[in-house]
């Protein structure tokens, strides 16, 4: 483990013994108007719905819906997974799972975390010159070499893996409630199975844990501080920046305080959206006072709304799965059906990206890197192929298509984790397997095989509630150019330089406590300590 002691001292270590990041933001490079700011803002369960621009039930979206107004607005985009931790790792890398080796989610005790032969946006800018930053929600490894600071961050403020993964001293809203972690060694005398209470809730600044329970009640606004921070420093430096943030809102648990008069449910849930909505006003605002001419802002989603969590889960706005909430179980989360990958999403660059404009486009996640690699005028890494695409034109107005096809991989309610069974071919989505993920009732879809696949056309049926007739002249002319496309893309990723993600697990990676040695093997119950936190740049 030298190397990685090496890694930590060049990081930067103060005179009290804790880590703080020591990113130059003073080097003389090139200028921002040479080149393009990036910042992304990923939120998290985040339903189609829930963006007041979308979806006029929605009331809880100031800042966002401004932001629409602004900028431009795409109602037909996609996560590239429908869950954590393989829709991040496309996001990051422009590829599906197939190829990046990230099917499914990680855990605490993950050994592994996106493959290292996997080469990140925030590594590519790097080379070309950037700052990076993240902040929030990781959940791509966070043990040794798969922590963000060696994948291309120059700076990381946040927590490994999703916030309902450890306990804390504030637990939130979740449905069912969990406890707040033990006091002492006792277990906990309210337990329930999907609540976490051997390890607490940690928070990173770079390598250091600085938080250890999480206070969920101010994490929010931790994340606007140390983003707004980020902005301001690298804008007066000059150099251009990258800043991702992946937010907690609005996975569970929600940690709303203020609620207003309104049933208890939706209250809770909207209490949450307006949250969301200040704290990317917060960065928008900064961007705006600092940056406003050269920075490209994009917000979206991980994938759809967790419907298992009831009144405290998110809207699909139309796309309601009707063909598969008669059978059972949700089309949310999970799913490859639109609730569970249709997520909102704006782009804002004030002078570049026209204003007001909604985008009808078929685009994904998986575009934003070989976008944001293309306008920072640096070049794609070399012997692998990509999934997304240049949407340039699209963003500036000049074109609208976007893609022909996309891939919609299974994300954990049917089929093999990653493996390509739903297609989407322009207005056309085809199902070779179907299941519902946990609904809100506890009834689960059955999976259900289709060795001719369901199509559905969704410029008629948004829904997704009747298909085609297997014996209709539409269904027989989509099908054969549904088989087509499908074998071609698992003809290329079988041509491919592909990844293999390891997801063994060891209790003695869980983060705890002490950032300067491995952590031995959690022990129940016992409730890590509290580390003192640091400020951005150390002044």
């Amino acid at each position: 483990m030298g190397w990685l002691f090496l890694k930590v001292l060049l990081t930067g270590v103060s005179f009290s013994g804790f880590l703080y990041p020591l990113v130059d933001f003073c080097i003389n490079g090139k200028t921002r108007g040479q080149k393009p700011n990036f910042v992304i803002i990923l939120a998290d369960d985040m339903g189609w719905g829930d963006l007041g621009a979308n979806w006029a039930e929605t009331k809880d979206t100031a800042n966002l819906d401004k932001m629409a107004s602004e900028g431009m607005r795409f109602v037909d985009f996609h996560a590239a997974a429908s869950t954590c931790s393989p829709s991040r790792a496309s996001l990051l890398t422009g590829r599906l799972g197939l190829r990046n080796g990230v099917t499914h989610n990680f855990a605490v005790t993950s050994v592994g975390g996106l493959p290292l032969n996997e080469t990140t946006l925030a590594e590519v800018l790097q080379q070309a010159g950037y700052v990076t930053g993240m902040i929030g929600k990781w959940h791509l490894g966070h043990h040794g070499s798969y922590h963000p600071n060696f994948r291309g961050f120059d700076y990381y403020f946040g927590i490994p893996y999703s916030h309902d993964m450890g306990c804390t001293d504030t637990p939130g809203y979740n449905h069912p409630p969990c406890p707040a972690c033990p006091q002492g060694d006792g277990p906990s005398s309210n337990l329930q199975r999907d609540c976490y209470t051997d390890v607490a809730l940690p928070l990173y600044e770079n390598l250091n844990i600085v938080e250890q329970p999480v206070n969920l009640s101010s994490l929010a606004q931790k994340y606007a501080e140390k983003a707004t921070q980020f902005i301001q420093q690298t804008s007066t430096s000059g150099r251009p920046f990258l800043l991702y943030v992946a937010l907690a809102h609005m996975h569970v648990p929600l940690p709303v305080t203020q609620l207003p008069a309104a049933p208890r449910g939706r209250r809770l849930y909207g209490a949450g959206l307006r949250e969301m909505d200040g704290l990317v006003g917060q960065i928008k605002d900064k961007v705006d006072h600092t940056a406003k001419d050269n920075t490209f802002l994009w917000f979206t989603g991980d994938n759809g709304p967790w419907a298992q969590k009831c009144e405290l889960a998110g809207s699909v706005g139309a796309f309601t799965g009707v063909w598969q909430t008669r059978r059972g179980g949700s089309p949310a989360k999970q799913t490859t059906w639109e609730g569970g990958h249709r997520v909102p999403a704006l782009a804002y660059w004030p002078g570049r990206v026209p204003v007001n404009v909604t985008s009808t486009a078929l685009l994904s996640v998986l575009d934003i890197f070989p976008t944001v690699v293309a306008l920072a005028q640096a070049n794609l890494p070399q012997g692998r192929h990509f999934d997304g695409v240049d949407i340039s034109e699209v963003l500036f107005g000049r074109s609208q298509p976007g893609h022909r096809v996309l891939f919609h991989p299974n994300s954990g309610a049917a089929g093999e984790s990653g493996a390509l069974q739903t297609v989407r071919l322009e207005r056309y989505k085809a199902f070779y397997v179907t299941g519902g993920a946990r609904a809100c009732d506890g009834s689960i879809g059955p999976q259900l095989q289709h060795k001719f696949p369901l199509i559905f056309n969704l410029e008629d049926d948004i829904a997704e509630a009747v298909p085609l007739e297997r014996g209709g002249a539409e269904y027989q002319a989509v099908l054969p150019k549904v088989r087509k496309v499908l074998a071609d893309v698992l003809q290329d990723i079988a041509n491919d330089n592909i990844s293999s993600a390891d997801y063994t697990q060891d209790p003695s990676v869980t983060p705890c406590c002490n950032p300067y040695q491995l952590p031995a093997a959690v022990k129940p119950h016992n409730r890590p300590v509290f580390i003192s936190q640091g400020g951005i740049s150390g002044n």
